[in-house]
């Protein structure tokens, strides 16, 4: 009889804390998402994913590994991490829009729809903005090459495009107000 597979979330934080120091640590970062992700239904089934938040998992200044759960329909500003980043679908989708710097502003550079079982690795240049395309909440995880809650992050303005300091508390009443939708 073969071993129930299950996602441990201690065992994946050592894994990561491991891949930090590989030659390419984003890359091997990548490689451990990747298999966990090669079982969504084990990660979904081991976490929360039915009241959107911002779940710390572990935080130290090299590497944070977060439990994102975005509500039905939400959609998040445009904003930079500073720092690599891999994400990882474990239940739903997110749709993610590139932009490239000019200036203080921000232009369209594409964009990536991302399914359970997907992995999305992101350079410490990027900027994106997460969209929630379901009437359901959507699970993954973000593992991040420092400390994700650090100051000196930017948003930009939706109706602007002009840059401003990330602001943790709109985030927040983001991720409160989609719970508010609930599903449909």
């Amino acid at each position: 009889m073969k071993g129930v597979v299950v996602f441990d979330v201690d065992e994946f934080i050592k894994d990561c804390q491991a891949a930090l120091s590989e030659n390419e640590p984003r890359r091997a970062i990548r490689e451990v998402l990747t298999r966990e992700m090669s079982n969504a239904s084990d990660v979904a089934g081991a976490l929360e994913h039915h009241h959107a938040g911002i779940i710390p998992l572990h935080r130290a200044d090299d590497l944070t590994v977060l439990n994102v759960v975005w509500g039905p329909g939400m959609q998040l500003l445009p904003h930079d991490h500073r720092m690599w980043a891999a994400i990882g679908i474990y239940a739903g989708r997110e749709r993610n829009a590139f932009f490239r710097r000019q200036d203080n502003t921000i232009v369209d550079s594409g964009g990536k729809e991302l399914h359970e079982s997907d992995v999305l690795l992101l350079g410490d240049d990027a900027v994106h903005s997460v969209t929630n395309p379901l009437r359901s909440y959507t699970g993954a995880i973000h593992v991040y090459g420092g400390d994700f809650f650090r100051d000196g992050r930017s948003q930009w303005n939706p109706s602007t495009s002009l840059e401003e300091p990330f602001d943790f508390e709109l985030v927040r009443a983001l991720f409160e107000a989609s719970n508010m939708v609930g599903t449909e």
